[in-house]
């Protein structure tokens, strides 16, 4: 994704590809970008968290968390929930007339 100054910033891709991800589903969370490899941040609810140094980990706690990998800038925040019952859409970018599957899981 390109920010308004035209640089170029990290991105959170989620593993199972559903969105938004719960934590029952076992989710994994990747900094993508063309930073510096091995020099990632992540955050979770705007403070430093664990992992620093590895572009994924496995999530354990509910909370909005974003990367940044050094070179590249921070990402768009990704919110992982605990919620009971979620209604979720494929993590990918979506267009106008796109034909989508939702899914309602409890």
């Amino acid at each position: 994704s390109l920010s308004p100054a035209g640089a170029q910033t990290a991105l959170i891709l989620v593993e199972p590809p559903w969105t938004p991800p719960v934590l029952w589903d076992q989710v994994t969370l990747t900094c993508q970008g063309s930073g510096t490899t091995g020099a990632t941040t992540w955050y979770k609810d705007g403070q430093r968290w664990g992992q620093q140094g590895h572009n994924h980990f496995p999530v354990t706690e509910k909370g909005t968390y974003t990367c940044d990998k050094r070179g590249t800038g921070r990402s768009p925040s990704m919110r992982v929930l605990d919620d009971m019952l979620v209604l979720q859409v494929p993590a990918r970018a979506l267009l106008e007339g796109d034909t989508v599957t939702l899914r309602c899981r409890g």
